[in-house]
């Protein structure tokens, strides 16, 4: 039987943060926040990507005491802007194809998803 590895959920979001500033989000943004923790949900917690809008962005709404539309669409922006601006080559890894004009960006499920499954292989959090 393998055996997972066991990280600190400090060492979880520095992953996250590390490699979601490589995807090119900025920090500064409010929906790097709002990834940033969905990532780590889903990374704890894979069944919640089946469930974006009825399970993940309430609990998020309820974390940051705001509401799902305003998750949902500070989440788009964050990866809006990292589409834009990102890393070419990690958008090919990670989604199958890049980051150019005749691709449009991927939904924010498929961009949470594919960045907690991501993490979860390259770290064996499996």
């Amino acid at each position: 039987m393998l055996q997972q590895n066991v990280i600190s959920s400090q060492e979880l979001e520095q992953i996250i943060s590390d490699f979601m500033l490589e995807l090119g989000i900025p920090a500064h943004l409010r929906g790097y926040q709002f990834l940033r923790s969905a990532v780590e949900m889903c990374v704890e917690n894979m069944e919640l990507v089946g469930s974006v809008t009825k399970l993940l962005y309430p609990d998020l709404a309820k974390m940051y005491q705001t509401t799902d539309q305003k998750i949902e669409r500070a989440i788009r922006n964050a990866i809006e802007v990292s589409w834009e601006r990102g890393n070419s080559e990690l958008f090919e890894e990670l989604f199958g194809y890049c980051n150019s004009p005749e691709y449009s960006r991927p939904t924010n499920s498929e961009y949470i998803a594919a960045t907690a499954d991501y993490i979860r292989l390259k770290y064996d959090l499996i």
